[in-house]
């Protein structure tokens, strides 16, 4: 039997073998999965390749592979849906990331997000300034589910007869603690500026600043370190083990 011969019926063993667990597994759409599912989908994809390709083995040992990864699969999905503590712990929970317009720092140290990953989550959301954002949370699937502020909601001003001036995309002015002069002067603005309107909202020294934005419109959003939020909102379903 040729090698290319060899090559199609372990193609299609493989094409039908996947279709078959697939089906089992009765995945979510892609939007959907979380990080587990995808590392399942991507390990039981690349058997399904070796089961074809490679010639230099048998393909029963890459076949059995595949079967005891989909039922392992199977198995996570059964223990998830049947316990909220194992769903917890192997899926995870949405995570608030941004509440009352305050960055969460700490949360983010944790899940080991920077703020440009946050405000780049949130341009893909079409929002483009910070202060728009009332909460923000980090969903399991890594996407971003945003509530903005009661003003900055989705009604659209042509249908009040309101005409809105563009605010512009904002532009960081203090990032962990640390002014970013270059983009200061860009703003036709100084090093006095800033520190004036830190003053004037109590903070006394530009270390205290986790993050500052100013847009074109002059609208000027300010996240200290501290945040004095005195009850963190906690929207999990369940008190697992973390």
């Amino acid at each position: 039997m040729s090698e290319g011969l060899i090559v199609l019926v372990r193609s299609i063993i493989a094409f039908f073998t996947l279709l078959i667990f697939t089906k089992i597994l009765g995945k979510q759409q892609i939007s959907q999965l979380t990080f587990f599912d995808y590392v399942l989908g991507i390990t039981i994809g690349s058997i399904a390749a070796s089961l074809t390709t490679d010639l230099s083995s048998r393909a029963w040992p890459h076949w059995v592979g595949l079967f005891c990864w989909s039922v392992l699969g199977y198995l996570m999905e059964y223990i998830t849906m049947k316990s909220r503590y194992a769903a917890k712990y192997i899926e995870g929970e949405p995570t608030i990331v941004i509440m009352n317009g305050k960055i969460m720092e700490d949360t983010l140290r944790k899940m080991k997000y920077r703020v440009s990953d946050i405000m780049e989550l949130l341009r893909n959301k079409d929002v483009f300034d910070l202060v728009q954002v009332d909460f923000a949370i980090i969903e399991p699937n890594g996407q971003l589910s945003v509530l903005k502020k009661p003003e900055y909601d989705n009604i659209k001003a042509k249908d009040m007869n309101v005409v809105c001036q563009p605010s512009g995309i904002s532009t960081e002015l203090i990032y962990d603690g640390i002014l970013i002069e270059e983009n200061l002067r860009q703003l036709d603005k100084d090093k006095n500026w800033i520190i004036d309107q830190l003053h004037a909202q109590g903070i006394n020294d530009i270390s205290e600043v986790f993050i500052a934005t100013l847009n074109p419109a002059g609208s000027l959003y300010i996240d200290k370190y501290e945040d004095h939020i005195k009850k963190v909102t906690d929207i999990g379903d369940y008190k697992g083990p973390y």
